[in-house]
């Protein structure tokens, strides 16, 4: 739904989102590459989503993520925070885990919640 590609910081606050593969993807394979700080609260989905937010772990991106609500996913199959290895050559960024590792993707458990 959001695609990062520039530097700085995006903060997406009373945000409602569906039908959508991610809500925020910090670019993987951009020509230049930055830092990336990614803000996500309180934000709606809807199920299915496959990813929350997806940050490049090897540039520093961060993704701190509160009072998040799942409706419709009764299985937790939604993503909530995934690491990649990010690059500049145009290839397809390398996926390194998922979910709260307290350094790039920042939230508690109860900063989510299924509905």
């Amino acid at each position: 739904m959001l695609q990062f590609n520039g530097a700085g910081t995006l903060t997406v606050t009373g945000f409602r989102v569906e039908n959508s593969g991610k809500l925020v993807r910090s670019c993987g394979n951009c020509k230049t590459q930055y830092k990336r700080t990614i803000v996500l609260s309180d934000i709606d989905i809807v199920a299915p989503l496959k990813t929350i937010v997806g940050v490049n772990a090897n540039y520093g991106d961060t993704a701190t993520l509160s009072k998040i609500r799942i409706q419709g996913d009764t299985k937790k199959k939604t993503q909530t925070c995934v690491r990649f290895k990010g690059n500049n050559t145009g290839k397809e960024p390398t996926a390194l885990g998922t979910g709260a590792d307290g350094r790039t993707c920042k939230f508690a458990p109860s900063d989510i919640t299924y509905k």
